[in-house]
Formats: structure tokens, C-alpha cells, sequence
């Protein structure tokens, strides 16, 4: 038996297209059977959102897309750690921390040698001094482009 989908119609008129619970035509999130259990996992998915924004505020937490807020995030879980009572799992963590940490040391370095290293070259650049020949198209000697 194949599995049509939901036949619920959204108010724009549109399909669900969710899959339809076993032997029905509708999809858990459209079944009346279903409608207390529903709105609870709404209410409790509210409320986790709600709970991560209070924290990623609370924290300054805006995500891991650089070095220095996987750090922010690092010192933050280190000084929790640090408040917790000694033992052996509190040190693991704290020593896990550590570890990161100058992990994130190393790729910040990295980050600004590379930097540097960019702008240095990028100031004494200049259309003769192409990284590869073919990018300078007014030598003779450049190997013709493909394609």
C-alpha cells in the first residue's frame, strides 16, 4: 500500500504534503484523533525556542560561524564547569576545554597570519605579476584558456 499523503488543504489552498498516518488520509499533525497530543508538542516547541533565544541572550551566544564566537562559547561552558563541584567528571570537561581551546588559539593565529599574508600580497600585486599565467592575458608566453 502506498503512502498518498496528507489530504489536508492549507489555507492558501495548498496540499500538506506530510505523510498520512497508517490507514488514514490525513498526517499526524492533521489528525483530530491527535489534536491534544499536538498541541502540546506546539506549546513545548514554543517554549524550547523561546528557552534558546533567552539563553543565546543571557549568553551572547550567536552561533559557532567564527573563531572568536566558538571561543566566547568555549570561556562561557569553562567558567559553568569551573563553578561546579570538583570531581573527575568536572576536570575531564575542564581538560576537554583546554584542549579546544588551544585549538582555537592555533586557527585564530592561522586566521590572521593568513590575513596579513593577503594584504601583503595584495598591495604589491599588479596585472604582470599573475599567480598563473593564464590569468594574464596580455602575456604571449600564457598558456591559452580552455573552453
Amino acid at each position: 500500500m502506498v503512502n498518498r499523503g496528507c489530504t489536508f488543504e492549507m489555507p492558501d489552498g495548498l496540499a500538506c504534503r506530510a505523510p498520512a498516518l497508517r490507514g488514514k488520509a490525513v498526517c499526524y499533525w492533521h489528525d483530530p484523533d491527535k489534536a491534544e497530543e499536538v498541541a502540546e508538542a506546539r506549546r513545548i516547541g514554543g517554549l524550547h525556542r523561546r528557552k534558546a533565544k533567552s539563553v543565546a541572550t543571557i549568553y551572547d551566544f550567536s552561533g559557532l560561524r567564527t573563531v572568536e564566537s566558538a571561543q566566547r562559547l568555549l570561556e562561557t561552558a569553562a567558567i559553568e564547569t569551573l563553578a561546579l563541584e570538583n570531581s573527575i567528571a568536572r576536570n575531564r570537561a575542564l581538560i576537554s576545554a583546554a584542549a579546544g581551546a588551544g585549538k582555537l588559539i592555533e586557527a585564530g593565529d592561522l586566521e590572521e597570519r593568513v590575513a596579513v599574508l593577503e594584504t601583503a600580497v595584495g598591495h604589491k600585486r599588479s596585472a604582470d605579476d599573475a599567480a598563473f599565467p593564464e590569468e594574464n592575458r596580455d602575456d604571449s608566453k600564457a598558456t591559452p584558456r580552455r573552453g
